[in-house]
């Protein structure tokens, strides 16, 4: 499978490195140009690329760069991509550690909603509620007793079944966390966010989850900080 992917931080390499060892072909972006990208390159196979070429690269693509950062993609990206293509936010809302105040998120619109507005295509979240080092580094067969699990929400169930798939190669079980507006259910604060549960526990945490976003996961007037010293 042909994957573009559009950031090269800590989940965008990582699925770079993870996918390119399962065979796929990866084409990586990210916001200051190919050049950058050699030494990725050259580790994984990968092939380094502008991000409207990451955009038009793929049979699925990933955005994986900071929430606040989706406003600065080109606009009309997906211009001319298939509809058969798969769009994947990876992202999360840190507005007093990194993105600031997103205010129609702080308004209760779920992060990926807002990231689908942005993009002017559908998206499907996943990848969002693991740590890169888990990523990377705890994929198990399937069928291995407690193999971590990571929840995939979208409209499209065609597009989340692809995702599915991805998921299993990788080492996860992937678990159906319904559409696009149940997302909140794996954002930051969440039960299921960063937890490395099995399928079981991972729909348990999701049935548990609370809309309302917990203070530590709303922005500020002085916000945005870093991670070190939030504001």
């Amino acid at each position: 499978m042909k994957i573009g992917i559009i950031g090269a931080g800590q989940i965008g390499g990582t699925l770079t490195r993870r996918f390119r060892a399962l065979g796929h072909e990866v084409f990586v972006a990210n916001s200051r140009g190919p050049a950058t990208l050699t030494e990725l390159a050259r580790e994984t196979g990968a092939t380094a690329v502008s991000v409207p070429e990451a955009a038009r690269s793929g049979d699925v693509v990933v955005i994986a760069i900071p929430e606040a950062k989706v406003r600065d993609l080109p606009s009309h990206l997906f211009d001319g991509v298939p509809d058969s293509v798969v769009v994947v936010d990876t992202g999360n809302y840190y507005p007093r550690q990194r993105d600031g105040r997103i205010e129609p998120i702080e308004a209760g619109l779920t992060e990926s909603r807002w990231v689908q507005q942005q993009v002017g295509r559908p998206v499907v979240k996943a990848f969002n509620s693991i740590y890169a080092r888990s990523l990377a580094q705890r994929g198990q067969p399937a069928g291995t007793a407690g193999r971590i699990a990571l929840s995939v929400a979208g409209d499209d169930g065609a597009a989340k079944a692809v995702v599915l798939c991805l998921i299993n190669e990788l080492g996860f079980d992937g678990v159906d966390a319904g559409g696009l507006d149940e997302s909140w259910r794996q954002q930051p604060g969440t039960p299921a966010y960063c937890t490395d549960l099995d399928a079981e526990g991972v729909r348990r945490a999701l049935s548990k989850a609370s809309r309302e976003r917990a203070d530590k996961w709303r922005g500020t007037a002085s916000s945005p900080g870093t991670f070190a010293a939030p504001a």
